[in-house]
């Protein structure tokens, strides 16, 4: 292990019932639902000009401490948000018994794009913190803590409401090497699985380059929802055809293409937003978070436990043997180890689905995914399937 920072709580719905202040909302048995006296909101949204009136209720969790200075947090959720719902995340920090930031938008957040612009909130940066897309970054302040809230809204004239199910946040010091791009070198084996790769269909991004221009520009910028697209598959969770009827000409893969619209940031115009990606997956019925990982023999855990996990990693051409391309960010998933211990991907920035299944030496792809995004990593499975046993100072 690296000795790095790192922590992960998570709340749950209805099991959280009592856990933090509920204004406007209830507990039911898909989660915190508006109750039946909601607040109202009046709503612009940025990129439509459409303005709406909306019922409104928030949760606001208790103080979560962290035992260290956190200089960045990152939040994750699932929620149901049917047409004319959607929901609104915020953080702010916390030092000793105060608040020692204000609060920050992490994201406007809806399942479809028929009723807001799923969108992260640019220009927030104070001499505190600044977020940056979906990561809340600590700059002047000291962060000990910290404290989400998350808003449900409903268009007065919806059928349906919305419910939060879960919301988590993933705190963190600086990865280590940061400004060195070094990083301590993990024993291979230690979390067990060594030569067992996990069978995760191949999809390649590059299959779309020439189709779907939207949503980001097509598919040499679609890592995210690909690697979302093919783990979903893997748990034989993905969208059924009626879901992307839509995609005409159907294209390759337009299950890759249903991916990218869902998982679209209109402020930022990409599909890679983190949380994003992983509410899109919850919505096909798996448990999904972000989260981070201090090295290789963490993520050895989840593929012995039968759990591929998507990866973010940043390198130049070379730097990492085998990928031969540059990268200031590209997710990847971590299908397996060879009997070595080296990781086996599938890496979705290939001209073929052949070609998507590559195996890397072990310590340059650490560094890569450790120093290029401080171990970012999205976990997706089924309730069913049981995380490993998460270390003394939990990161899942």
């Amino acid at each position: 292990m690296t000795g790095r920072d790192i922590a992960y709580r998570r709340f749950r719905f209805p099991a959280d019932r009592d856990v933090g202040l509920a204004d406007g909302l209830t507990a039911g048995p898909d989660g915190l639902v508006l109750d039946g006296a909601p607040g109202r909101l009046t709503h612009t949204d940025p990129h439509s000009g459409t303005t709406a009136e909306y019922a409104a209720g928030s949760w606001t969790s208790p103080v979560t401490p962290l035992g260290f200075a956190a200089v960045e947090l990152v939040p994750s959720w699932t929620a149901h948000t049917p047409a004319g719902c959607w929901l609104r995340v915020e953080l702010r920090g916390w030092a000793g018994d105060a608040a020692s930031t204000g609060w920050y938008e992490l994201g406007n957040w809806a399942a479809d794009d028929s009723t807001v612009h799923r969108a992260s909130v640019p220009g927030q940066a104070d001499d505190r913190a600044r977020v940056a897309a979906d990561t809340l970054r600590v700059t002047g302040a000291t962060v000990t803590g910290w404290q989400v809230r998350v808003t449900l809204l409903r268009r007065l004239d919806a059928a349906d409401g919305p419910a939060l199910r879960t919301i988590g946040v993933v705190a963190s010091t600086d990865p280590p090497g940061v400004g060195q791009r070094a990083v301590a070198r993990t024993d291979a084996g230690a979390g067990g699985a060594r030569g067992r790769v996990l069978d995760v269909p191949r999809y390649a991004q590059r299959l779309h380059a020439t189709g779907e221009t939207r949503w980001g520009g097509g598919g040499d910028s679609w890592c995210s929802p690909t690697c979302v697209s093919m783990v979903l598959d893997f748990w034989g969770a993905g969208p059924t055809p009626d879901r992307y009827a839509w995609v005409t000409p159907p294209g390759p893969r337009p299950r890759v293409v249903h991916a990218a619209r869902h998982c679209f940031d209109h402020a930022y115009a990409g599909a890679g937003n983190w949380p994003f990606n992983t509410a899109y997956a919850a919505t096909h019925g798996v448990d999904a978070f972000v989260t981070r990982l201090r090295s290789l023999a963490e993520a050895e855990l989840f593929v012995a436990a039968g759990i591929p996990l998507i990866v973010s990693a940043a390198f130049t051409a070379g730097q990492v043997p085998g990928l031969d391309y540059d990268t200031r960010g590209h997710l990847i998933v971590l299908v397996g180890f060879t009997a070595d211990g080296d990781p086996v991907l599938n890496d979705p920035y290939a001209p073929d689905d052949e070609r998507v299944r590559r195996t890397v030496p072990r310590a340059p792809f650490e560094r890569a995914w450790q120093v290029g995004s401080g171990g970012i990593a999205y976990v997706l499975r089924p309730e069913s399937t049981p995380l490993p046993p998460p270390p003394a100072q939990a990161n899942w």
